[in-house]
């Protein structure tokens, strides 16, 4: 089945371009289906580029998803256009009194503040506080993995000597996980962030299990049963020239940073990079959404209340 997105969404034809099968309203009333409720809280700078990332992820799933934006409303963005944010995005607010199958809280370029310094952590409480009611299952990406699992258990993250910053080789630690369907015994997965989630902090919560973790970098996915939650600190959704991209800004920038690890050819940067975890990425998020189809109420208000 395809996603369900605005036609006129700039990741639409993006997504078509790429072979991603996509349907429009139109279509998507002619089917007598329920599709998945999927909201998307997106809190990344380049909001269009992220869309891309995550629409192409969910839309590979063989089940209809219709993907909804969503924003915080008290945080004004500086790198994507008011115009696009009217036309695309609700705030949370304004979605609130929904119930979602699913939920996606991405990353934010504020990792190395306190969390109660980030101007929108009030707004960010009050939203993964409504998880718990109205989202059947939460997939919480990098900032937004490490503020929920603050949130709700405390969980401290810790600011690096060097960022982690290149493709590393990961361990499936629970291969008999229903997320971890088809994965390998190890992969290699993109990592870029200043601050970490140490295993032994994880470890002392019993509610928390790690599914995924790397000898260089450290867990990278968690899940939490009661919850219904996945916390993910790396990014799978990341595109092939996603780190060139990370790298080559702060070259210009004048921003000291080093060649990402284990990720262009021959560690020249003049060579376009491989993507080696395009795969995985699709199986965690097929996963994911599967899960969430076998275990999800038909009757979306009964989402959070325990029937």
């Amino acid at each position: 089945m395809p996603i369900k997105i605005p036609d006129t969404l700039p990741a639409f034809e993006t997504l078509v371009n790429e072979g991603v099968r996509v349907m429009t309203e139109t279509v998507a009333i002619r089917q007598d289906i329920r599709p998945l409720q999927i909201g998307l809280l997106n809190l990344m700078p380049n909001k269009i580029k992220t869309e891309v990332q995550m629409a192409r992820l969910v839309g590979a799933s063989p089940l209809q998803v219709e993907l909804s934006l969503v924003r915080v409303g008290g945080h004004r963005a500086k790198n994507t256009s008011e115009e696009h944010l009217l036309a695309f995005y609700d705030t949370w607010e304004e979605v609130r009194h929904r119930k979602f199958d699913g939920f996606i809280i991405t990353g934010a370029p504020v990792e190395t503040l306190d969390y109660e310094d980030v101007t929108y952590w009030d707004e960010m409480k009050q939203i993964l506080d409504w998880t718990t009611t109205n989202v059947h299952s939460t997939l919480n990406v990098c900032w937004g993995a490490m503020a929920a699992i603050y949130h709700f258990h405390g969980v401290p993250k810790h600011t690096l000597e060097e960022k982690a910053f290149g493709v590393y080789r990961h361990h499936n630690r629970k291969p008999s996980s229903v997320y971890l369907n088809g994965f390998s015994d190890n992969f290699e997965v993109p990592v870029s962030r200043w601050t970490e989630i140490r295993i032994e902090d994880i470890r002392a919560v019993p509610e928390l299990d790690i599914l995924l973790d790397s000898d260089e970098t450290g867990v990278c996915l968690v899940r939490e049963q009661a919850g219904n939650r996945l916390y993910i600190f790396n990014h799978v959704e990341y595109d092939s020239t996603s780190l060139a991209d990370e790298y080559f800004r702060d070259v210009s920038a004048g921003v000291p940073i080093k060649l990402p690890k284990n990720y262009f050819p021959h560690n020249d940067p003049s060579l376009p990079p491989q993507n080696r975890w395009r795969g995985h990425a699709h199986l965690l998020f097929g996963n994911w959404i599967n899960e969430i189809y076998q275990t999800t109420p038909y009757d979306l208000e009964k989402i959070g209340t325990g029937a």
